[in-house]
């Protein structure tokens, strides 16, 4: 199977992961982003941020569009430097908040454009501040900064994809990048509002904290057709075909779990650290997901029960995921774009 990233964050041109690429190591999954496997990477520990170090890239343009981005000559510092251009009005951000972001991005030497989320096709994107699964240029450079800023951020390798670099981005193991940040809201990290109840044939669902759920299965068969109850109401935009959608998930197979108070998840979003995006109902993702979420919207907890057929069919997927096991997963949407 495609092992996804820790932190799936794709845009055009530039993934802001700490790791940059993935593994093939299972050509008969059909390349689907694969919401049970995570990356191993670890990225390199990055040095403190400093407000300014000379010579200093030049940004200009108005927060909420693309940015122009002015390099300088001569060779950077070696600096991580992270230095707000406009300060918002807005709250805080903290370690941990999940914030909504756009970006523009080049690189120094070569002035390569990195993209920006602005551009046709892109999108905000969700970062958990602080969070170690993505870029320090993102994640560490937003700590302490105020809704509705615009930051210029300086990354050394250090502070970008390491001495590896990115590939696919056409960045280097020796490339200082250039980003300017613009810093949207703090945002939940789960669905809220009051639970509805669930028929005592399905899956019990405990999800009241930032952590992975509690999935309790009951001690009967699974239906044969696909689930997809909303658990909690939300008010936000529908999901619709072709978007990418941002989601904390939890989830377990059914019959190695059936009678289980608390059944052992083959994987959860939160030990990530990260949310998991996707574009959903383009195949990207197993059916049951793409017909599962299509037609739900932001602020929904769902509970997906998914067939096999709908989900890895005869394929194993490891202990907790045998061969035609029937998927069950908690999934909070929190942003489609």
């Amino acid at each position: 199977m495609r092992r996804r990233l820790a932190a799936l964050l794709i845009v055009p041109a530039l993934a802001l992961t700490a790791s940059a690429c993935g593994s093939d190591d299972d050509k008969g999954d059909k390349d689907k982003a694969d919401p049970s496997a995570a990356s191993s990477a670890s990225p390199a520990a990055a040095p403190k941020p400093v407000d300014s170090a000379e010579p200093m890239p030049e940004v200009k343009g108005a927060f909420g569009k693309k940015a122009t981005i002015e390099v300088p000559k001569g060779d950077p510092s070696d600096k991580f430097v992270v230095h707000p251009v406009s300060e918002g009005d807005g709250a805080v951000v903290k370690k941990d908040d999940l914030v909504s972001m756009n970006f523009t991005g080049k690189v120094w030497k070569s002035g390569k454009d990195l993209g920006s989320s602005y551009q046709e096709g892109g999108a905000p994107q969700l970062i958990t501040a602080g969070s170690e699964t993505v870029i320090p240029a993102f994640s560490q450079a937003l700590v302490g900064q105020k809704e509705g800023s615009r930051v210029l951020v300086v990354a050394p390798p250090a502070a970008g994809f390491g001495s590896q670099g990115n590939q696919q981005a056409g960045v280097t193991g020796t490339d200082t990048l250039v980003f300017a940040l613009d810093v949207g809201d703090v945002v939940p990290k789960k669905a809220e509002g009051r639970q509805a109840a669930i028929p005592s044939d399905l899956p019990q669902i405990k999800a009241d904290d930032e952590a992975p759920a509690t999935i309790s299965v009951p001690k009967n068969d699974p239906p044969a057709k696909l689930v997809d109850k909303v658990l909690i109401q939300g008010k936000g935009a529908e999901v619709k075909s072709g978007k990418t959608v941002t989601m904390q998930y939890s989830g377990a197979a059914w019959k190695i779990n059936e009678g289980k108070a608390k059944a052992t998840l083959f994987d959860s979003s939160w030990k990530t650290g990260q949310p998991f995006s996707t574009a959903i109902g383009q195949g990207q993702v197993i059916p049951g997901w793409d017909k599962g979420l299509v037609g739900k919207h932001v602020g929904d907890r769902v509970l997906l029960v998914i067939p096999p057929a709908q989900a890895y069919g005869d394929q194993e997927k490891g202990k907790e995921l045998p061969a035609k096991s029937t998927l069950v997963f908690v999934v909070d949407i929190l942003a489609t774009s």
